[in-house]
């Protein structure tokens, strides 16, 4: 039972509503994390706003679900985890490549280290030498990427603590933590 409000249909505002409405058309449904967030409407929209600027950056996809599931795992936020186990799926990541991610890798070489990078962020709070960034750039990524690493890291590391906190019933299939 999650321990923040998940907003309904019959509790919403007019501008959670809409919101959520809105939610609903674009992805044909609600997630429960996204009904605690709506408790604020402006921390729902600052969130829509910056998971829709992640997505709009050159990082693929792919890489994208490795950076989730690892954070979600190290973080441990089951609910995260869960979500992005099934978006990981659907870019294309098999379980192999999943639990590689969890644990803070993958088998792709150049997604290996903005995965271990994202992990080095979270780790150390942002607090990185400068091999941290040269084994970025040495793998191809632009400081632009770099920058969409970063936001990516910083967006999974808020909607970690969101679930962990709210204790958001998961409304995805169950992935245990490790």
């Amino acid at each position: 039972m999650s321990r923040i409000a998940l907003i309904t249909a019959d509790m919403a505002t007019r501008e959670q509503h809409a919101l959520l409405h809105s939610i609903g058309e674009q992805q044909g449904y609600i997630p429960n994390l996204l009904r605690i967030v709506a408790n604020s409407p402006a921390a729902l929209r600052a969130f829509l706003d910056l998971q829709g600027l992640t997505r709009e950056g050159s990082l693929d996809h792919p890489t994208r679900e490795r950076i989730a599931i690892a954070l979600a795992q190290k973080n441990g936020s089951a609910y995260c985890l869960s979500v992005h186990a099934q978006l990981g799926s659907q870019a294309g990541l098999n379980g192999a490549e999943m639990e590689s991610n969890r644990l803070g890798d993958s088998h792709d070489a150049k997604a290996a280290v903005a995965v271990r990078f994202a992990c080095r962020l979270i780790e150390h709070r942002g607090d990185l030498d400068d091999e941290a960034l040269r084994a970025m750039r040495n793998a191809g990524y632009s400081d632009a990427e770099i920058v969409e690493v970063i936001s990516h890291t910083g967006l999974n590391f808020l909607s970690n603590l969101m679930s962990k906190v709210s204790q958001v019933d998961i409304d995805f299939p169950l992935v245990t933590l490790n």
